[in-house]
């Protein structure tokens, strides 16, 4: 087999499971944040606050996965 096939094939299963973990991650944390506001009203500011910045991190692993396919493409 060809190994810029096998580059290939592993940019494509990266960038799936890359795009699969970052919506499982931010669904995960969305979820309970939306719970706390509604039980909890007063402290929204400080739980967007808290989401917004983890929903942050969270892209930023994601954007770091589709450079690394990105470099198995066009080594």
């Amino acid at each position: 087999m060809d190994p810029s096939a096998l580059a290939y094939l592993g940019a494509g299963l990266g960038t799936g499971l890359v795009a699969l973990g970052t919506g499982l991650g931010i669904g995960r944390l969305a979820g309970p944040a939306m719970e706390a506001t509604a039980r909890q009203p007063e402290a929204t500011n400080d739980i967007r606050t808290t989401m917004i910045v983890a929903a942050a991190l969270i892209e930023g692993v994601a954007l770091f996965g589709l450079v690394v396919a990105f470099i198995l493409t066009f080594k």
